[in-house]
């Protein structure tokens, strides 16, 4: 990196009204790294299942438990997951792992809107308990999720929020003692990084918070 005499890094500034949606899509998503991976289950009005992978998603709040899902739009159309969970009023989001990251990345193929992805990737899917929508079967960990609020984006599709009305984990996931925290070594999710970049659970690093 250049720095100036003084050690401060000289930036090169880029001004986001003067690059292409495509370049700010690329910088937003090789900068804000490494995201969680939303693997959305949702049901079409037809019955038909449908999971797809999205990775602007986050956390928003713990009371109420609620995940935020940015999903944007395929040739100016609003994707199928959208549409569910709008005409449904809910979703899980399965979280991703290094044993199913192969299973994910198929769902992630551009089938019809009367596609069955669960059946495409080799899934198994089951129904959640707590919202009407289906989940994968053999996720460790699932949180079942009911429309909190949509945001209109326009072009660039649609903001849920979603209230997360009921959490599934495999009784094998390990707890930190002591608290309610999924162990993340035994869990083993997966992060996006850029384009088909994904990461791996690596070195942990624990630095406890200062006291003044």
């Amino acid at each position: 990196m250049a720095g100036d005499p003084e050690g401060h890094i000289q930036h090169r500034v880029i001004h986001t009204d003067a690059v292409d949606g495509r370049e700010r899509y690329q910088l937003l998503t090789s900068l804000v790294v490494p995201r969680p991976i939303g693997w959305v289950s949702t049901r079409a009005a037809s019955g038909v299942p449908n999971v797809a992978p999205f990775s602007f998603f986050s956390a928003v709040a713990s009371s109420p438990m609620l995940v935020s899902l940015s999903i944007g739009t395929r040739a100016g159309v609003a994707k199928d997951s959208l549409r569910n969970i709008l005409d449904q009023g809910a979703f899980c989001v399965n979280v991703v792992t290094e044993a199913q990251l192969e299973a994910m990345n198929r769902t992630a193929a551009g089938l019809p809107p009367e596609g069955d992805e669960f059946a495409f990737a080799g899934l198994s899917v089951a129904e959640a308990e707590t919202v009407d929508a289906p989940y994968v079967a053999d996720c460790p960990a699932v949180l079942e999720c009911e429309l909190y609020k949509h945001v209109d984006l326009g072009d660039s599709g649609g903001l849920v929020l979603g209230e997360v009305r009921g959490v599934r984990l495999d009784p094998e996931l390990a707890i930190v003692e002591g608290s309610a925290f999924v162990d993340s070594e035994g869990l083993r999710p997966v992060g996006r990084l850029w384009g088909p970049a994904y990461t791996l659970l690596g070195q942990i690093r624990v630095i406890q918070r200062p006291e003044l």
